[in-house]
């Protein structure tokens, strides 16, 4: 007779089932991960480590029900991508102004008090922390497992390098919460991959060892390990991660500031470098900067400065952003690494814009770990104030990713023959002249992005890019093979493309190619502001084409206007208004809008006679949240038609806030300030009254 067993032997099978034990083994070696890369204090040996993790990777081959998408066994990589998709960051990853002098730092740290508004003498709190030179990224977590990651790319998109992230141990699959703490909803941690230089020497050795070509630094080794579209090679080499930043935050409370989100992301099981420090005031931060600069040497990873961001999260969003990068943070630079070398030539190179740049072509030189053999001479006369001559021994210096540049001569050394460098009268590659007006210090090729090749793929990039044609699909890439294969020479033919001719392109199925050409016919509907912006004026960015587009209503009003009646235009000088005269007077440029308006490029010019509205002239709008039906841009149009302006910040000079669904801090601070609170009907309404009162 069998008997039934006992609640304890239940209870003993149960826990000695192999799903306990793959459970009990990925419990351990997560735990024995954050001892290692968060706590670094190892708990176990690596042999001990690697027994558990062949343990487990044999249970669940055994067992696959087992494996878990949070695994420690999934970090070894898969088959290789044909290549990366595009990722859009819900929050832009933004760069950091940088600071190189102690009166950089104390100018900052006056600007962060001036901005908070702060009384006189009373000290701003930083966070201030180390700036690796690794590759910036963002990893998405959602309920607590990793499930997704992307490069920073322009800011606003980056490339999904997923399965890559995944194979670094440092990173982890699973965060590790607190007893009793349920994970966020969504969490975007910010931060960065990088390789120790211990492990660069390793890797490097290994190299030798096998007769193969080594790695010239660890920071492009790591970027270009996490650009591998074999996540299998990621796997093999020794990346690590320091997370420094949030993206999103829901379904937890969002610290109260930079020092405490990163003891948070500690408790969570996301390595934090502990090289940081809360302060007080400008002359703390320089402290900080030449303590870490004695220790830089004998730390085990490389670091190019140190970061300062006001500590408070509420201090933070009340400084706000400028431009590309925030008010509140500056990178404070360690001095860039020189070296010396020989100058066997100097080239002319042709830049986007149609800048003529002189290049210095060297002789072979490694700078902070780099091999150099171009360097910028940056224009004429910095070429004659340096007086570098073609021989000559030259100091060249190397910042980070900053493009070499040529310091000066080493009189000593300079040979009898050495020859002055003269500059070309006409462009070396489209044989157009080059000019240089009086005022300023940059010659360049008179031909523009229409005629100039050099200028062609920058100029078409430009003319597709989100904020002029908005022409989805047709990235740089693309471009680049579009113009490289001759099939477009200006940017009226890309209206002429047909099916065949896309799919014949590398990496472009059949319907990749109609999304394009849905793409382009989607974009001939536009806006005579972008239309103006996407032509690439000199001097004409995307407010002064509002401006234009406001004041003429018309583009053939545009087109025969004088150089006074441009002086007519809001924030136009006289170097605007003779670039946009000389950019409209030339027959070619002529010649292209007559083509882009014939394949079908409009906009509408109904509003022509009332120059856009302008009852809301001067009023000031701040948008937060998501709007039930506007997008930002739409919300942005409509604001913007009637005369009003779009600020990124809340302020006392601010008249409205339009506000929709997960509204944060800016409409927190528009109630404490009484700005008035606009949902998106009332915006409409607002807009309304104000066209029909013009």
């Amino acid at each position: 007779m069998h008997h039934a067993p006992d609640s304890d032997a239940a209870s003993d099978a149960a826990s000695n089932s192999p799903a306990a034990r793959a459970a009990a083994l990925r419990e351990q070696l997560q735990r024995h991960n954050v001892a290692y890369y968060v706590l670094d204090a190892p708990t176990v040996p690596d042999a001990e480590y690697d027994r558990l993790f062949l343990e487990l990777q044999q249970l669940e081959q055994a067992h696959p029900e087992l494996l878990t998408e949070d695994s420690p066994t999934q970090r070894v990589g898969g088959a290789p991508l044909a290549m990366f998709e595009q990722v859009r960051h819900a929050l832009p990853m933004l760069s950091l102004g940088n600071g190189f002098t102690d009166e950089d730092i104390l100018a900052f740290d006056k600007r962060v008090a001036d901005g908070l508004e702060l009384p006189p003498g009373a000290a701003v709190e930083y966070a201030a922390e180390l700036k690796f030179d690794g590759l910036a990224i963002s990893l998405r977590y959602e309920h607590g497992i990793l499930v997704q990651a992307a490069t920073r790319g322009d800011g606003s998109n980056g490339e999904n390098v997923t399965a890559n992230i995944r194979t670094v141990r440092a990173i982890p699959l699973k965060l590790h919460m607190p007893d009793g703490v349920a994970p966020p909803t969504v969490l975007e941690v910010r931060g960065e991959v990088l390789m120790y230089k211990a492990d660069f020497e390793r890797l490097n050795q290994r190299q030798r060892d096998a007769g193969l070509k080594e790695y010239v630094n660890a920071r492009n080794t790591a970027a270009g390990s996490i650009r591998q579209l074999d996540s299998r090679i990621t796997a093999g080499r020794a990346l690590r991660f320091f997370a420094y930043g949030v993206g999103v935050l829901d379904g937890a409370p969002m610290p109260p500031s930079h020092s405490a989100l990163l003891d948070w992301y500690r408790q969570c099981g996301l390595p934090v470098c502990q090289e940081r420090a809360v302060l007080h005031g400008a002359e703390a931060l320089l402290a900080f900067y030449r303590g870490i600069g004695a220790k830089r040497p004998g730390l085990p990873y490389e670091i190019d400065g140190v970061v300062y961001k006001v500590n408070r999260l509420t201090q933070q969003q009340q400084l706000g952003f400028v431009s590309r990068a925030p008010r509140f943070a500056l990178a404070h630079k360690f001095p860039a690494e020189e070296a010396l070398t020989q100058v066997l030539a100097i080239d002319v190179q042709v830049g986007r814009t149609g800048a003529i740049t002189p290049v210095a072509r060297l002789k072979p030189v490694v700078v902070g770990g780099v091999t150099v053999t171009n360097a910028t001479l940056h224009n004429e006369d910095e070429v004659r104030r340096k007086d570098i001559r073609i021989g000559d021994t030259v100091s060249v210096r190397r910042a980070g990713d900053v493009i070499p540049e040529v310091l000066a001569y080493v009189p000593e050394q300079r040979p009898a023959d050495a020859r002055e460098f003269v500059m070309p009268t006409a462009c070396p590659v489209c044989g157009s002249p080059i000019v240089r007006l009086e005022d300023e210090s940059i010659a360049r090729c008179s031909g523009g992005w229409i005629k100039c090749a050099a200028q062609r793929k920058g100029g078409l990039q430009h003319f597709a890019s989100r904020r002029a044609m908005d022409i989805e699909g047709l990235g740089d890439q693309l471009i680049e093979q579009l113009v490289d294969k001759h099939v477009i020479t200006t940017a009226a033919d890309l209206y002429k493309l047909g099916l065949t001719a896309l799919a014949e392109l590398d990496r472009m199925a059949d319907k990749s190619a109609q999304n394009v050409l849905a793409a382009l016919e989607k974009s001939k509907s536009t806006t005579l502001a972008r239309f103006i912006y996407a032509l690439g004026i000199r001097h004409t960015g995307e407010a002064t084409a509002k401006e234009l587009a406001r004041h003429f209503g018309s583009l053939d009003a545009l087109l025969e206007a004088s150089e006074e009646q441009l002086l007519d235009v809001a924030d136009i000088g006289p170097v605007v208004a003779r670039a946009l005269r000389e950019f409209l007077d030339q027959p070619l440029n002529r010649e292209l809008i007559a083509q882009l308006r014939a394949a079908g490029v409009h906009w509408d010019e109904t509003a022509a006679a009332d120059r856009g509205s302008k009852h809301l002239q001067g009023q000031v709008f701040v948008l937060t949240g998501s709007l039930p039906t506007l997008t930002r841009d739409e919300a942005a149009a409509l604001i913007e038609n009637a005369g009003g302006k779009v600020s990124g910040s809340v302020s006392k000079k601010t008249n409205y806030v339009v506000a929709g669904a997960e509204a944060g801090s800016k409409l927190e601070k528009a109630t404490q300030l009484g700005i008035a609170i606009l949902d998106e009907n009332a915006l409409k309404q607002l807009t309304a009254q104000a066209q029909e009162q013009v």
